[in-house]
């Protein structure tokens, strides 16, 4: 089957219904307050993350064991807990593990790309934002397919590069190139980027993630699509060019085998 008879036979009514106009804008004006309000932007972000996860699986959350791949300290923790799910961050750096003074309960130190979980452990695992800041997405993406078990959902989402926000906090010049950006960054701004162009942020783009998810064996695609659109703009991820500059996060969700 592919991406695009997976979205739209899979996707589920209940996640069309939750995807809209008015949803579009309160996640996007949330994006404002993720450097000086980060428990704002984050507590915004866990709700939906949980509804957008609760949409796409097939059986209740309650009970589930969720693997957050970058999960940071546990923002979503809360989040999740509130629908009886076990939640697990993974995080391989210590600062970003402790940010804004919170710990998770569960979390673990460790690499996406070397997962130290057993296969096929966990009911969900899911990352969020966190491929265009891993060299080898690819990799990450492949380990979390392992771990999670038969039956289990996976959800990859992430920013692209050639989107709006692909150049996260250097803004639009990231479209001049990303060392550029960075230059330009650094220049106005007296330090470099948090997200370092070829060190901490690379590009991926949404055909990058399409053509990658139509190589996966033992999962089946059951939903492509941008994240941050309302329903009535899935239609952009079908169209080639278009959707690389109009789809700000895209959301690539598998069933395992």
């Amino acid at each position: 089957m592919s991406w695009k008879d997976a979205t739209s036979k899979h996707a589920t009514s209940r996640l069309r219904r939750r995807a809209t106009l008015r949803r579009s804008v309160r996640l996007l004006s949330d994006f404002r307050f993720e450097q000086s309000e980060p428990a704002r932007f984050y507590g915004s972000l866990a709700r939906d993350t949980v509804d957008l996860t609760a949409d796409l699986f097939w059986e209740p959350l309650d009970g589930a064991l969720v693997l957050d791949v970058g999960g940071g300290p546990g923002y979503f923790e809360d989040a999740f807990a509130e629908h009886g799910a076990v939640y697990v961050p993974i995080e391989p750096d210590p600062s970003e593990a402790h940010a804004a003074g919170i710990t998770a309960s569960r979390g673990v130190r460790g690499s996406g790309l070397a997962l130290p979980i057993a296969d096929g452990a966990v009911d969900v695992c899911l990352s969020s934002n966190v491929a265009e800041h891993v060299r080898d997405w690819r990799a990450m993406g492949a380990e979390m397919l392992r771990v999670t078990r038969p039956g289990g959902l996976v959800i990859l989402s992430y920013t692209c590069w050639f989107g709006p926000f692909g150049g996260h906090e250097m803004g639009l010049s990231h479209y001049l190139g990303g060392e550029r950006a960075a230059r330009r960054y650094t220049t106005k701004h007296g330090h470099p980027p948090k997200n370092l162009y070829g060190t901490s942020l690379f590009k991926v783009g949404a055909n990058d993630g399409l053509d990658w998810a139509a190589t996966v064996d033992g999962a089946d695609l059951v939903a492509a699509f941008p994240r941050y659109h309302p329903s009535w703009a899935w239609w952009i991820v079908r169209v080639p060019g278009v959707r690389e500059v109009f789809t700000s996060n895209l959301v690539l969700a598998f069933r395992k085998h």
